[in-house]
């Protein structure tokens, strides 16, 4: 395994530990010597993330789409993949990425996270996937097994993602799933 996406949120959220588990998940991603790929922005858990990777020696890839960059900055230090779309965006996250790694986020996080199921389901990839904070998205995993279980998804797709609390769990995890 080379490298983790990231999927997280360009906002800190309402709890301090998320901005924590970001810092942390950006340390861990770096001394585990993988490179992090992100959505490029300064502001935010993404910022957070990328900039406590930059400080661990940490080799990371910003993609974003250029009218985000007025709104969430692009982080300084960063390799940086400009884009014209949020498609875009993704399907260049997706590419360079081994694995991917949730962390806490909204809206946009969440339509990365069904796309990258999605595709998975659909067999355009194998890679794996794990949550950090298993208490914040232990909602959405309940979701998913309902789909599962009423079947309209697949079970070896849903149930290889797992639900981590600590950053080193669930990178060993990926790294333990990852087929080159």
């Amino acid at each position: 395994m080379r490298s983790i996406c990231v999927f997280c949120g360009s906002s800190e959220g309402s709890d301090a530990r998320f901005a924590k588990l970001a810092e942390d998940t950006g340390r861990a991603i770096a001394r585990k010597g993988l490179r992090l790929v992100y959505g490029g922005a300064e502001s935010g858990l993404m910022g957070r993330l990328a900039r406590a990777a930059l400080e661990e020696g940490g080799e990371v890839l910003g993609v974003i789409p250029e009218f985000l960059i007025p709104l969430e900055g692009l982080q300084e230090g960063v390799e940086p993949r400009i884009t014209a779309t949020l498609a875009s965006r993704k399907a260049i996250m997706v590419e360079e990425a081994d694995g991917f790694l949730v962390l806490p986020g909204g809206a946009g996080t969440l339509e990365e996270i069904f796309d990258m199921i999605m595709l998975r389901q659909l067999g355009r990839h194998e890679k794996p996937a794990a949550f950090l904070d298993a208490e914040f998205w232990g909602p959405l995993e309940t979701l998913l097994l309902k789909v599962v279980d009423a079947g309209f998804a697949q079970d070896n797709v849903i149930r290889t993602i797992s639900f981590h609390a600590e950053p080193d769990a669930a990178i060993n995890r990926l790294e333990s799933e990852w087929t080159a």
